[in-house]
């Protein structure tokens, strides 16, 4: 009993001084009202004298916006046009929780039915026409690079990067520029397979043109380019993805992702890599 109650003693007693250090210690301690993150008239980053700030994020306070466009392809189905009308309330709602230093900046609905609908008031619209009868061969996605080479030749894009994008996106937190250094930035699909399929790829993409790895496993959305890069690469992906339409072995293997194929090809025959960001979607 003699040594329990000497433990106890010892505990409470160490107890109570580390309450007395913790209540010293506070009283003295300045309050800080802000969140972390949070804006204040005054900049968060302090000199400290052992650990320096890194050079580029020096650089990131004073940088400009990189503003991007936000580009999406879309038929005149009911259920199509619903998906973007859903698509684009998210869109206006994140950029708006973005704040001043978002670089989310306009936002258009390529319509490749070729005529206009009810929803060109509420939605930015730009009307594409669709490819001639017969040219999709029932595979109507390939109306998406047509659809994107009438926009980028005829449309006046303030933006200096496009975000494409599609209907069943939905945007759930403001999107960042991520595209750095003439490098697109892109989602990588575990399905889009270039080593897999190199026999069938080098119709398209000739020994001449580099390793096979050059195609990275990625489609076209979600994907952030600049402008004039993608002016390159719509018209050659347009035609990579007709003439794999016409290529029996290549229209078995990539079948409903061949449009998706076809980007990657194009990029990669422009040298025009991709930053890939796995946090860039939520597939579900």
């Amino acid at each position: 009993m003699g040594c329990g109650n000497i433990f106890f003693t010892l505990i409470i007693t160490f107890s109570v001084s580390l309450i007395t250090y913790n209540i010293i210690i506070s009283a003295n301690a300045p309050l800080k009202q802000e969140l972390p993150g949070s804006s204040s008239s005054q900049p968060v980053f302090l000199n400290d004298p052992i650990i320096k700030m890194p050079e580029n994020k020096k650089s990131t306070l004073t940088q400009k916006k990189r503003l991007f466009h936000t580009a999406v392809t879309a038929s005149n189905s009911v259920y199509n046009t619903w998906q973007t009308r859903v698509m684009y309330y998210w869109f206006k709602k994140m950029k708006e929780n973005g704040g001043e230093d978002c670089e989310m900046g306009g936002f258009t609905r390529i319509l490749h039915s070729g005529k206009s609908d009810k929803f060109m008031d509420e939605i930015p619209t730009f009307i594409a026409q669709p490819l001639p009868p017969g040219t999709d061969q029932g595979y109507i996605v390939l109306n998406r690079p047509w659809a994107f080479v009438q926009w980028l030749q005829q449309a006046d894009i303030k933006e200096d990067y496009i975000l494409m994008s599609e209907p069943d996106h939905i945007i759930v937190k403001p999107i960042p520029n991520l595209s750095r250094d003439g490098l697109g930035a892109a989602f990588p699909f575990f399905y889009i397979e270039p080593k897999k399929y190199e026999p069938v790829l080098r119709k398209f993409f000739p020994e001449d043109k580099g390793p096979i790895t050059n195609i990275d496993p990625i489609g076209n959305s979600p994907v952030i380019v600049g402008k004039e890069s993608l002016k390159k690469i719509a018209p050659t992906w347009m035609n990579v993805s007709l003439a794999m339409k016409k290529d029996p072995e290549a229209d078995k293997a990539f079948g409903w992702v061949l449009e998706m194929y076809a980007y990657a090809v194009a990029s990669a025959l422009h040298d025009v890599g991709n930053i890939l960001h796995k946090d860039f979607m939520l597939q579900v």
